[in-house]
């Protein structure tokens, strides 16, 4: 009788939400289902990584259409999303549209320091953006289901912290459950890191949301059983194993997965791991994008826009359909076992089969996983030559230790090959820097544009809370299309704004870049009134710092209303960490005060 009663009732909820567009998760014989209008829904979806690229969603959308994606996944929302959601919705593929909380410590995806216990004002911001998210989107007919938070736990270190978070989180998702009955919820955490905490404190989520790469994946649904788990899942990060999962190294340097077990891990996994689990609604391909650093290689479906292996995987996996043009196969790449001395020419072991017989482009790069995160994720190019006879060279970099050596084979139909090896580079003068942090060319500019910048305007001083930043400022523009916008509105007490890297430390984490042989810094400012006495420069974090500048210079100045180029000579300095980018303090007398900055550059 009470299978009978369940039945009934799943009937009653089904034909409700076939009749108003309800998307509904529910049980039915033993096996979760996710509905859509009444009718079955299952998630063929990737991670969307072109957010800013507003311009290519008609195309980006038309490909994954072709790829069988009906789904996309965002971690947040920002001014481009109802673009977003149009163009998805145009081309019938929903959206599990993120609602980004912060994380208590720094991790992959955000530099935050976020305190649970202490940052009450925070926490009530988080809970309004997310009610303020869900009925600016909650009408629109991409939108599947809320993602609330990413990977939280996982970096968020205290216990009682982590408590905090959850009832938070079981305050936004009962909050959202009471704005909008239309779209379930999710929670995304890496692994099975979040299972305990939102069993026991978040009720309120529908389904959960599992990060997990490899054949780890196979394991979720036994995990959930473990704990006596009764809810639904999506994989909502899957590839092939990630680094921090593989134990193997070769000359000091972690051995990645080929390209083949790259396409076999999603176009095998999914049917063999994900596919067939009773508890499963479907999956996120991590990720559909370009690259041109560490992580694309290994997970992204493009490497500088070329198609790699797991873009024809997806194919595979989501439609039965084979590559139209295979991805060109390196079958063997070797390079010396013996430890070389830097700048040397070392000879390439390459054999490369292309299944097309399509035209070849081979290059090369490097990358060392030390220092710090932006130096380890650099891939730099290498310079390589040729001949009859000796085949493949390239000259070893100026640069001390173990080497991740990278060959790159690109065919005439945009498809990219790509297989890596080590190699141990002695170099002495590259043994003494102090601080390895990326080495940039020049001219360097700390801001332009206000987009994809090298330094964050997260270093907020003084009476920040009068103080508004705009960094894309498009009512006042020296060069190009904005200019950082620094708005003080108090008649009184100084302020001041730090270009940081990375973005919420305080010299208690390595970061910056190396801009030696630049000689001078310069940039363009004006400000709302005359004569508003400034203090611009670069360099913030002092030696009692673990991580400071290696440098510090500011000038003091009276700007006018008139935009207008001012200089600081650097010919004598040790720019070999400047981890602040760019300085600015002033002081308000009488009045508030707009300051407007554009075109600071190294060179």
């Amino acid at each position: 009788m009470c299978q009978l009663k369940l039945y009934f009732l799943i009937l009653y909820v089904l034909s409700i939400a076939k009749m108003d567009g309800q998307i509904a998760v529910a049980k039915e014989g033993g096996n979760w289902g996710l509905f859509v209008a009444g009718e079955p829904y299952e998630i063929k979806g990737v991670t969307f990584g072109y957010d800013s690229d507003i311009a290519k969603y008609e195309d980006y959308c038309k490909e994954l259409s072709f790829l069988g994606v009906n789904t996309i996944r965002t971690w947040a929302t920002g001014e481009n999303t109802m673009a977003l959601l149009d163009a998805a919705h145009k081309h019938g593929i929903r959206v599990m549209l993120g609602i980004w909380m912060r994380h208590g410590r720094p991790g992959m995806e955000d530099d935050d320091r976020f305190d649970y216990l202490k940052d009450a004002k925070g926490k009530e911001e988080m809970f309004r953006n997310a009610l303020k998210v869900v009925n600016m989107y909650k009408d629109h007919p991409a939108v599947l289901m809320w993602g609330v938070g990413n990977e939280v736990y996982l970096n968020t270190a205290k216990d009682e912290e982590k408590v905090v978070y959850s009832q938070l989180l079981e305050r936004v998702c009962s909050a959202i459950k009471k704005e909008d009955v239309k779209h379930p919820i999710v929670s995304v955490e890496a692994w099975t890191f979040g299972m305990d905490w939102w069993q026991k404190y978040v009720p309120s989520l529908d389904v959960y949301g599992l990060n997990s790469y490899g054949p780890g994946a196979n394991l979720l649904a036994e995990e959930l059983q473990k704990r006596g788990i009764d809810k639904p899942y999506i994989i909502t990060e899957f590839g092939v194993t990630g680094e921090w999962d593989v134990n193997q190294q070769k000359n000091g340097v972690i051995v990645a997965p080929n390209d083949a077990q790259k396409y076999e891990a999603i176009a095998k996994g999914y049917p063999n791991w994900i596919r067939n689990k009773s508890a499963n609604l479907g999956v996120f391909v991590f990720h559909y994008a370009s690259g041109t650093d560490f992580m694309a290689p290994w997970l992204f479906t493009h490497y500088n826009g070329m198609k790699r292996p797991q873009y024809w995987a997806i194919r595979e996996a989501f439609t039965g359909e084979q590559a139209i043009n295979k991805v060109p196969e390196i079958k063997r790449f070797l390079l010396s076992a013996n430890a070389l001395e830097s700048n040397v020419w070392v000879p390439v072991h390459l054999e490369v089969k292309d299944v097309e017989e399509d035209s070849l482009t081979i290059s090369f790069a490097y990358n060392q996983r030390t220092g710090s995160r932006k130096r380890r994720d650099q891939l730099i190019v290498l310079e390589h030559r040729w001949n009859a006879e000796a085949g493949y060279e390239i000259k070893l970099p100026e640069v001390d230790g173990p080497v991740k050596v990278y060959a790159l084979v690109e065919d005439s139909y945009g498809n990219m090959g790509i297989e890596s090896t080590g190699i141990v580079v002695n170099d002495e003068e590259a043994k003494k820097i102090k601080y390895l942090v990326p080495k940039v060319a020049l001219p360097f500019y700390v801001y332009k544009d206000g987009e994809n910048e090298p330094y964050a305007a997260s270093a907020y001083m003084g009476n920040y809370k009068a103080m508004k930043v705009v960094t894309r400022c498009e009512e006042d523009v020296y060069s190009g299309t904005a200019a950082l916008k620094i708005a003080y509105n108090q008649d009184h007490n100084w302020y001041g704004l730090g270009l940081v890297d990375p973005a919420n430390v305080w010299g208690d984490v390595l970061g910056g870049y190396d801009i030696s042989g630049a000689k001078k810094f310069s940039f363009w400012a004006k400000a709302s009134k005359k004569n508003v006495k400034v203090s611009i420069g670069f360099g913030l974090i002092g030696k009692n710092k673990p991580f400071p500048d290696t440098a510090k210079k500011a000038i003091e100045i009276k700007l006018t209303t008139k935009w207008k180029k001012y200089t600081i000579k650097t010919k004598n300095l040790d720019l070999s960490c400047i981890r602040s980018g760019f300085t600015f303090f002033s002081s308000s007398y009488g009045s508030g005060q707009d300051v407007f900055i554009d075109e600071v550059v190294f060179e």
